[in-house]
């Protein structure tokens, strides 16, 4: 996951993904990195347009109503967000598939 933190702190900083990149950002943050990962990692992001892949990825709001208080009117609420966090968390996994 940390290699895909940073390709998107480089990506924010509009910065070149490459591999030197991802690795120094490793690197600072103290972990050793991985070359094989680092690699795959941006030969995946080279033919990916970030900025359309976050615009398109569902966000999740904070449910704020507890299952104990809620109304039945709530209640469905709760069950949809539900269902919606679950169908975000299948397209993140999707997602983290192809970054290692």
């Amino acid at each position: 996951m940390e290699y895909v933190y940073a390709a998107l702190l480089l990506h924010k900083l509009k910065q070149d993904i490459t591999e030197d990149n991802i690795t120094n950002i490793i690197k600072s943050a103290g972990a050793t990195p991985n070359e094989v990962k680092v690699k795959a990692l941006v030969a995946a992001l080279s033919e990916v347009n970030i900025e359309e892949a976050l615009k398109s990825a569902p966000v999740a709001a904070p449910s704020i109503a507890s299952p104990a208080s809620a109304t039945p009117s709530t209640e469905t609420k709760v069950e949809e967000e539900k269902k919606e966090e679950k169908k975000e968390e299948e397209a993140l996994e999707g997602l983290s598939a192809l970054f290692g």
